[in-house]
């Protein structure tokens, strides 16, 4: 088993951070411009909240898409989701905690996995870990 934790410090409150992590279909305006996210498709809506629980989100880069359903979502505090599908690991699941830090927001986005072969952990930390980065970059605008 794998376990990755990327760790960010950013101005913006933690509503503004929910907003942008939240937003499913908004997630290619925060991907590497190496690793372009050209689109997010929602496959199902969550419930009560179309992108909470439940709701199943489609990454569409190189290939088939990767496929996340949602399995907790409590506003601006924390989010987690699971692959179905997509990704060169088993049991691959990701956690994005929020804690108010000063003015701004703190957060935690953790990947737990078993590589599907060797080598993958390191795909995977690199996507994450550059996803994480840019994400802070814009929550710092």
């Amino acid at each position: 088993m794998s376990r990755y934790t990327f760790t960010h410090t950013v101005s913006a409150e933690p509503e503004r951070v929910w907003a942008e992590i939240a937003d499913h279909e908004g997630m290619a305006r925060w991907t590497p411009s190496w690793l372009p996210l050209p689109k997010v498709v929602m496959e199902s809506e969550g419930s009560p909240d179309r992108n909470g629980v439940g709701a199943v989100r489609q990454l569409h880069l190189v290939g088939a898409p990767i496929r996340e359903r949602i399995t907790h979502f409590e506003p601006a505090k924390r989010l987690d989701y699971e692959a179905l599908s997509g990704v060169p690991a088993k049991n691959y699941t990701g956690q994005i905690t929020l804690t108010p830090s000063g003015t701004g927001t703190r957060f935690a986005w953790t990947i737990d996995f078993t590589p599907a072969f060797p080598g993958a952990q390191l795909i995977l930390r690199t996507a994450i870990g550059t996803f994480a980065r840019v994400l802070a970059r814009r929550c710092n605008k």
